[in-house]
Order: C-alpha cells, then sequence, then structure tokens
C-alpha cells in the first residue's frame, strides 16, 4: 500500500519544481526528502522521478500519481473537517497566512478577538503574499490565507481550495501633500510610488494610469503601503491607496476624483476545501468580516 505522507511530499515536489524547494517549505533535508520518495517508487513499482540536468522531474507517472496525491488529501481534508463539524467548541490549532496590509491593521485585531472569545484556540501566523500563500495552502502547511486581488486581475485558485469573499474595498488615488492638480494631464508632472513590479498591483495600478492615456513617472516601489502614504503626506509621490487602509492608518488625506473612484480590490478568506466547515475557521471569518466592517476604536 502506497504511504500517504510519501504521497504528500510527491505533490509537494510537483508544486514546488525541485526536491530542494520542497524539503526547504517543509524543513526537512534533501536527502530525508529523496529517501522517502525512492521508497516510493518501490512501492509504486514504477520510476516517479527522472533526472534532468543536475535536477530531477517527475515523470507521467510521477505526475499522475500526484493528482491521485491531492485527491486523497482532499478526502482527507473532508473527513478531518467532518469530525471536527461534529464538536462546535472552538479549539485547536489555527494557522493562519495574509498579505502585508492587511497584517499591519486588521489581523492583530482579529487575534486578540479570536484569542479573547475562544480561550482553547491556538493561533499561529505568518506574513504572506497570496501566491506563496496559496501553495502553503495545498501543502497543508497553513489552515487559513487572506489574499487580495485587484480590478480585473485575479490569482488562479486551485480547485482544491475553497474562497470565501469577505469585503470589496474601494481604492482611490492620493495626490502628493500640497500639490493642486486641476485636470487630469497634470497627473503626467507627477512622481508615483508602486508596489514592486511584477506584482499584480503595480500591473493594475500601471494600466488605470495608461487607460487615462499617460505613463507614470515610477520613481518610488514598496510593498510597504505605509510607505506610499508617508510619501504622500511629505509631498513626494502620488499613490494608490485602499480605503481600509488610509482609514486604518488615522491620517487627514482626502483622494482625488481625477482617476475612477469606483475601483474596488476583493479581500478573501481561502482554505482547503472541505474545511471551510471547521468551527476555528467559521471563527476566523467571522472575525475577520467583523473588523473589515467596523473601524477601530480611536
Amino acid at each position: 500500500m502506497l504511504d500517504v505522507h510519501r504521497l504528500v511530499l510527491l505533490r509537494e515536489v510537483q508544486l514546488r519544481g525541485t526536491i530542494t524547494a520542497a524539503a526547504q517549505a517543509l524543513s526537512y533535508s534533501h536527502s530525508a526528502v529523496s529517501q522517502q520518495l525512492g521508497l516510493l517508487e518501490k512501492e509504486a513499482g514504477v520510476p516517479l522521478l527522472e533526472k534532468v540536468g543536475r535536477g530531477v522531474r517527475l515523470t507521467q507517472a510521477g505526475e499522475d500519481l500526484a493528482r491521485h496525491a491531492e485527491d486523497i488529501m482532499a478526502i482527507l481534508e473532508r473527513a478531518e473537517s467532518d469530525l471536527a463539524a461534529r464538536d462546535t467548541t472552538v479549539r485547536g490549532v489555527l494557522r493562519l497566512g495574509a498579505f502585508t496590509t492587511i497584517s499591519r491593521t486588521v489581523v492583530p485585531r482579529v487575534i486578540c478577538t479570536l484569542e479573547r472569545q475562544y480561550p482553547e484556540l491556538d493561533i499561529r501566523y505568518r506574513q504572506v503574499e497570496p501566491e506563496t500563500g496559496l501553495l502553503l495552502l495545498s501543502s497543508r502547511r497553513i489552515d487559513v490565507l487572506i489574499a487580495d486581488s485587484y480590478p480585473g486581475m485575479s490569482v488562479s485558485v486551485p480547485a482544491d481550495l475553497n474562497v470565501d469573499l469577505l469585503t470589496r474595498d474601494p481604492i482611490r488615488v492620493y495626490l502628493p501633500a500640497g500639490v493642486d492638480v486641476a485636470a487630469l494631464d497634470g497627473l503626467r508632472r507627477l512622481r508615483w510610488v508602486f508596489e514592486p513590479s511584477g506584482s499584480e498591483a503595480h500591473a493594475w495600478t500601471r494600466a488605470v494610469c495608461q487607460r487615462h492615456g499617460f505613463e507614470p513617472d515610477i520613481a518610488y516601489e514598496s510593498a510597504d503601503l505605509l510607505f506610499h502614504l508617508r510619501l504622500v503626506q511629505a509631498g513626494l509621490a502620488a499613490a494608490f491607496l485602499p480605503d481600509s487602509f488610509v482609514r486604518d492608518a488615522d491620517v487627514e488625506a482626502a483622494p482625488t476624483a481625477l482617476l475612477d473612484t469606483d475601483q474596488l480590490r476583493d479581500i478573501s478568506l481561502i482554505c482547503r476545501a472541505g474545511a471551510e466547515r471547521r468551527p476555528s475557521i467559521i471563527a476566523c471569518r467571522d472575525a475577520f468580516v467583523e473588523h473589515l466592517r467596523c473601524p477601530p476604536e480611536q
């Protein structure tokens, strides 16, 4: 009989692309993973890996078995969720991942709420961006991912994951403090701060500017929206900022009406399919909905 743990290792190699990356993600040594995959090959009776240069890749049989491993993990997830749903007490370990912006603002309040209401719940948190978080979810390294996606842009979510939209957050343009731009053409002369090149947010904001007929002068790049806000306050750059972030930062800043004000980013809770029925994940979802809806007390 095939060993489930070794099947998980095979699927991790499929997800990560290399044995080294899979070993690092699982906090194992390269040799330990290789040894376990060698034993899995003996159990399967066919080659699962083949050498390519200095690395390896899955054979067709390995790819097929990895897909079966995904199905097996989904069945196990549903079975565990069925058992957990029978116990209405919110307890156990909940491994939470969330993107940078919400980690600065909402996540600490959510954790405080959950720990106060459910003393038997042990929350473990890590800051991750959506693409990395999806891999961690699929490989069972986290239980819940809070992810954002920008208008017209969407992260490809595997079929074995469940997506629950929590809220839609308006994104508006803020001009540098002390700068008065009366017409759209004036935006061409401004310096801008964007999220890093290659990110979904960078591509979206650039596309918005181009759609309005100008190429933005991107002078600064940072994944930290607090840095963006500080540049706006210092009169150094214009920025696209989500309403919830500006609200939680508790600053006096008014957006300009020169660019679209009906742009919304989605904030979603993602978990493995079936796990959405777990009491701990239901409690986590409810806490995020509450704090995303209500601003913090001043």
